[in-house]
């Protein structure tokens, strides 16, 4: 394989391809993750997705993947303190992970701060999500060392800008920039490297792998959408999440009804309301993404689905990726 020029993304993780398969719940299985790395993008393990849907202890995973590979693997932390068990659950596996080897930690939500003082002293880098500048500005206040930047062609939680304007309003902060959603194939990953960002986030695509092992009516129906099929529901975590637009989500709905919005409006009472979403939709998710027969049609992605028009090894997609870029170069 041609190896793309290098870039502070590539730099950062001790990788050759500027991608990322990211994190993600319930679909980051450590197969995937590794199949990533081993093409020479960087795979990122997410601890829920590995303990609770694939069943590994949290060590154990690690040490299963690099049985997969010896190139790089990031992990990523969501922060948000949610509960002290749940923090003190992610400091931990934090550690385990630094322990292991790894060093490329992705943040998301929550201030980053004391994750970068563990990443910093073990000779690691921190990159946080971020959807606009204002949480890009706080990010950089704890000390993170670069930017996912979340766009609004991405699945999961989308942000409001667009591939352009989310670069523009971010690009004068001194930090590597990752353009996260909407992104599936050549032509709009070499677009997202010549805007200036230094490398880019997938994850639509990679669940539409042979190595992914969410089940085939999921990865059917991200080859079958087009980019209207994807909407933005609320009833999944209050804010808007992007899902393929499916039976269930019709009879779901995409606003959040009028007790959860007056839920949502309190101090207290929001933290009490995004913890039942998320008790909620963390078994939903999971059934959904393991369910063969299809009738759990609960399926997240993003805007991207338009480039994806098959199923195939994840290592394939890296390359090819990586041919387009070092061919235009």
């Amino acid at each position: 394989m041609t190896s793309p020029s290098p870039t502070p993304l590539t730099h950062h993780a001790g990788i050759e391809v500027p991608l990322i398969c990211g994190p993600m719940y319930p679909c980051s299985n450590p197969e995937l993750v590794a199949a990533v790395s081993e093409a020479g993008g960087l795979g990122v393990l997410q601890p829920i997705s590995l303990t609770y849907v694939h069943g590994h202890e949290f060590r154990d995973g690690i040490r299963y993947m690099r049985r997969l590979t010896s190139k790089p693997i990031g992990m990523n932390a969501l922060i948000e303190a949610s509960s002290k068990i749940y923090h003190e659950r992610m400091v931990r596996w934090i550690d385990i992970a630094l322990e292991e080897g790894v060093r490329f930690f992705i943040t998301s939500l929550g201030k980053p701060g004391w994750v970068v003082d563990k990443v910093h002293a073990a000779g690691g880098v921190v990159y946080h999500d971020v959807t606009e500048r204002k949480w890009a500005e706080k990010g950089l206040e704890g000390g993170v060392d670069g930017l996912i930047a979340v766009n609004n062609r991405a699945g999961g939680h989308a942000g409001p800008r667009s591939v352009e304007a989310l670069y523009e309003e971010l690009a004068d902060l001194g930090v590597p920039i990752v353009c996260a959603g909407g992104i599936a194939g050549p032509e709009r990953f070499a677009a997202a490297l010549a805007i200036g960002y230094a490398g880019v986030q997938m994850g639509t695509r990679f669940i539409a792998t042979t190595e992914c092992t969410s089940a085939q009516p999921y990865k059917q129906a991200i080859v079958a959408a087009e980019e209207d099929d994807i909407v933005l529901t609320e009833r999944v975590t209050g804010v808007p999440v992007s899902v393929i637009n499916t039976p269930y989500i019709e009879r779901m709905g995409l606003k959040a009804s009028p007790f959860e919005r007056w839920m949502l409006k309190g101090r207290r009472r929001k933290h009490w309301m995004r913890t039942i979403y998320a008790l909620k939709s963390i078994r939903q998710l999971k059934k959904a993404s393991l369910d063969d027969s299809g009738s759990r049609d609960y399926w997240q992605a993003g805007k991207s689905v338009a480039d994806v028009h098959d199923i195939e090894p994840a290592g394939d997609i890296v390359r090819r990726l990586a041919a387009a870029v070092s061919t235009a170069a």
